[in-house]
């Protein structure tokens, strides 16, 4: 299916590109986020009429990205969980725990879909270097810190 990108999308595009993708990712999420819409005449039209207001409103999401970027940058986030005397965790730290230390923290801007664990969740106690994808564009690290606690 070939789809006109409504804002940047990592791999496949930026604003106002037309690209070929498969119809599930088209259907099911690229146009339900409202990242891209199907390339009819009518769709060109109306998206070259459109095309500062969404330019400016990808620059204003980019500018607030990266205020929160600043300050996030190389922060330290620490995690209680209980765990035992090797030092294994009894359940795990994922995206979840991450973000919910984040909010607490004062970052309410970041989601759970933001954190990214490419090894999977936490499952012993230590520091982790774990990335925030806050746009497109925007990638912080901070470090996690996962401490045993006492039951």
């Amino acid at each position: 299916m070939e789809v006109i990108l409504l804002e940047k999308v990592p791999g496949k595009g930026n604003l106002g590109d037309k690209v070929r993708v498969r119809d599930g990712f088209a259907r099911n999420w690229l146009i339900p986020q409202k990242k891209a819409q199907r390339v009819t005449p009518k769709v060109l039209e109306a998206f070259e009429a459109r095309r500062a207001e969404l330019e400016k409103v990808q620059a204003e999401k980019l500018a607030a990205a990266q205020g929160v970027a600043d300050r996030l940058n190389g922060q330290q986030i620490k995690i209680q969980q209980k765990a035992g005397v090797d030092g294994r965790l009894f359940g795990s730290v994922t995206s979840a725990d991450i973000t919910a230390a984040l909010h607490k923290a004062g970052y309410d801007t970041v989601e759970k879909s933001n954190v990214r664990l490419p090894a999977g969740p936490l499952k012993a106690i230590g520091e982790y270097p774990v990335q925030i994808g806050l746009h497109a564009d925007v990638v912080v690290e901070v470090t996690v810190v996962v401490e045993g606690e006492m039951s």
